[in-house]
Order: C-alpha cells, then structure tokens, then sequence
C-alpha cells in the first residue's frame, strides 16, 4: 500500500508561482511513475502532468511551459513547479501514483492505483 500526502497548495494571482509537493511511502519510490491531476468544480478529473522512471516528463498542452515536474528520490517526493499561474488552473490538484502504467496510459486516472488527498490551488485577482 503507497500512501500520498500532498502539499504545497494556497490562493495566488494571476502570474504567480506555488511549489506542489508529494511525499510518498513507498518502498522502492524510483520505480514509480509519478502523476499531478486536477479537477475543478463541476469538471472531471484531468491530466496535469507526471514523469516515469527514466524522468522522462509529460505535460498536458494547457500548462506546457509553465509547469515543471520533477522527482527526489532520495526523499520519496515528487514536485510540480507552477508559474505563471491563471484562474483557470484553479482545481484541487491530486498526486498519483503507479509502478505498472505504460507508456500510452500515462495521461488517464485510470492507470493509477494510489492517490492523494488532494490540495486546493486558487488562482484569483
């Protein structure tokens, strides 16, 4: 059992930065692949970004260039660094985690067996 605990979220500006974290109790943390989704209210659950086992990194086209995702896995963390922050990327933002998603599933809820509790991002003037 991997447990997820996220966080790191808060209320922003627009053109603001946050720093999402997610530390996870796992043994053998590196062979994980690492996801952030997010849903707003009254929207499904959508694909932010994740990085496998390589750190090799993918990114939905709506927060390409702006958000970065990165791994520590001495720490058993996992980062998502988030600039240029817009109102749209208001959602409560989850962790997931998997060691059997493949290549193609990367981007679906699906695939992932282990989530967080989820941390609010607000992004208002």
């Amino acid at each position: 059992q991997v447990q997820l605990v996220e966080s790191g979220g808060g209320s922003v500006q627009p053109g603001g930065s946050l720093r999402l974290s997610c530390t996870a109790s796992a043994d053998s943390f590196s062979r994980y692949v690492m996801a952030w989704f997010r849903q707003a209210p009254g929207k499904e659950r959508e694909f932010v970004t994740a990085i496998n086992r390589s750190r090799n990194t993918y990114y939905a086209d709506s927060v390409k260039g702006r958000f970065t995702i990165s791994r520590d896995n001495a720490k058993n963390t996992v980062y998502v660094q988030m600039n240029s922050l817009k109102p749209e990327d208001t959602a409560v933002y989850y962790c997931a985690a998997s060691s059997t998603v493949i290549l193609s599933s990367t981007r679906s809820a699906t695939a992932y067996a282990y989530w967080g509790q989820g941390t609010q991002v607000t992004v208002s003037s």
